[in-house]
């Protein structure tokens, strides 16, 4: 077993992890491995951003709008070819390697935050 790195509660509170919903998901076109455009609203504290997600194996766009999803909203933003991406959308790799999103199972307020 691969020991695992502790890190401290300051570092975990540090970490803005907060729900949002997907309002827009379209195929981006100009990324070198297959995925998604994502407009994310965080609600009226954070607002909307933008993620870049190789998450096409087991989500189609339509699958997407609407949805709850948690991303990390305090990374510096990072260029994706023609895309400044604002925030990580958070996943998991199946068996299969594919990404699953991971997501609230019940309605929370937009911008909540992981506790």
């Amino acid at each position: 077993m691969q020991e695992m790195e502790t890190i401290s509660w300051q570092d975990f509170a540090r970490i803005e992890m907060r729900v949002g919903r997907v309002v827009t998901a379209e195929v981006f076109k100009e990324a070198r491995k297959p995925a998604y455009i994502l407009q994310v609203d965080f609600g009226e504290e954070i607002g909307m951003k933008k993620s870049s997600v190789q998450i096409t194996e087991l989500y189609s766009p339509e699958d997407l709008i609407g949805r709850l999803v948690v991303g990390v909203v305090n990374f510096p933003k990072k260029q994706i070819g023609p895309l400044m991406s604002e925030c990580l959308i958070t996943g998991f790799h199946n068996t299969t390697g594919a990404v699953t999103l991971c997501m609230p199972d019940m309605d929370v307020p937009l911008g909540a935050k992981l506790c």
